[in-house]
């Protein structure tokens, strides 16, 4: 196996030209453009007791110029290097930016021909309907609802339909009212719904007050028939009674008591079992202060009287007045004369007995004495004629 030839050797260093290559020279680099200030554009703040603008810089030194290469070596040409140049200044009150460069962009600008889509209450781009006008429905519910409230609840028997109406008013004129506050319209009838719905609930009090009254009136029109109108109406209902057959009534000569006098002492007994007594009728002689004057003379007459009581319930005597007449049909005077009489008062209860006296004045010469009385109210007068003595 051959062995190749030797490789050729690496030269060490930088490369160098051959010898006999001349040596550019390097450009110069120019001083930085200022723009000039303009005296009349000068800045707020400067002028007397400023100090003057600083010289110009100096121009940038110029670089040493390469060393010339051995002889007899190889090396690329290398450039001169080139000096940056910077931008010039702007002057004073210029735009930002390059001279002469468009201002940027505003990136929260509204895009030209707004915005797809847009957002309720905001620019709308073109293509698309505009939302629909914001309506309250609300207002114009509570005014209907206060005003029949209003007038239903005025009405009799029907006023808590009307608080019913009046309230559900209440609730809706306040959803209106706080729905128009965000932005609706008819906030004005809102609160005039509202405000007759309050009235309507008022409205709803008064009718209860009419329907009571009404009420009033009706029963007490209702108690008065039942008690003095033509028919009697009993509040529970009765069987059909069948006529009960007559019973025989005495002819009006065989009523001893009623139609004709009774003689002292002799009782008579009403159906219901009250019994009346005139016992007797004597002489009596009044006091000096007797009244009338006509009984001091001597001329009157006591009776005495006596009621029992054979019912079952008490029986009120305070009305019991009785009624005389002299042998002559004159009618005779009651006489006032200290103990004398003796009246009925209050009740007999029953099983019981009162008995009174009464004094009346009557002709001197008068012989007999015709006498009527009864129990009460509801019963007849009975009669009673006999001698004085």
């Amino acid at each position: 196996m051959s062995t190749p030839p030797n490789p050729p050797s690496t030269p060490s260093g930088p490369p160098t030209e051959p010898a006999g290559t001349p040596v550019p020279e390097a450009a110069p680099i120019p001083a930085p453009m200022v723009p000039a200030q303009p005296s009349d554009a000068a800045p707020a703040g400067v002028g007397a007791g400023v100090p003057a603008a600083a010289p110009e810089a100096a121009s940038a030194p110029q670089p040493a110029a390469a060393a010339p290469a051995p002889a007899g070596s190889f090396a690329p040409v290398t450039p001169a290097p080139v000096a940056a140049t910077a931008p010039p200044a702007p002057a004073w009150g210029a735009p930002y930016g390059a001279p002469g460069a468009p201002a940027p962009a505003n990136p929260w600008a509204t895009p030209p021909g707004g915005y797809a889509g847009g957002y309720p209450g905001g620019p709308q781009g073109p293509g698309f309907p505009p939302p629909p006008a914001a309506a309250n429905g609300l207002a114009v519910a509570a005014l209907l609802l206060g005003l029949f409230g209003i007038f239903v609840g005025l009405i009799p028997f029907f006023f808590w339909a009307g608080a019913l109406l009046a309230v559900t008013g209440v609730g809706i004129g306040i959803a209106a009212i706080l729905k128009a506050r965000r932005g609706a319209p008819r906030r004005t009838m809102a609160a005039v719904g509202t405000a007759l719905s309050l009235l309507g609930l008022g409205a709803s009090v008064g009718g209860w007050f009419i329907t009571t009254t009404v009420i009033d009136k009706l029963d007490k029109k209702a108690s008065e028939d039942r008690v003095y109108g033509e028919y009697y109406y009993d509040d529970e209902p009765s069987s059909p009674r069948t006529p009960a057959s007559p019973t025989p009534k005495p002819s009006p000569s065989d009523i001893p008591g009623i139609t004709s006098a009774l003689a002292w002492g002799k009782p008579y007994t009403y159906e219901d079992g009250v019994q009346v007594t005139v016992q007797r009728a004597v002489p009596y002689e009044p006091s000096s202060t007797a009244y009338p004057p006509e009984a001091r003379n001597g001329n009157a007459v006591k009776v005495t009287v006596k009621i029992v009581n054979k019912t079952e319930t008490a029986l009120d005597v305070s009305l019991a007045l009785p009624h005389a007449r002299d042998d002559q049909g004159t009618e005779a005077e009651m006489a006032f004369d200290g103990s004398v009489p003796k009246m009925f008062n209050g009740s007999v209860m029953a099983g019981e007995s009162m008995t009174g006296t009464f004094a009346f004045v009557v002709p001197e010469g008068t012989k007999s004495l015709h006498f009527e009385i009864s129990p009460g109210t509801e019963y007849d007068d009975a009669i009673w004629s006999g001698p004085i003595g």
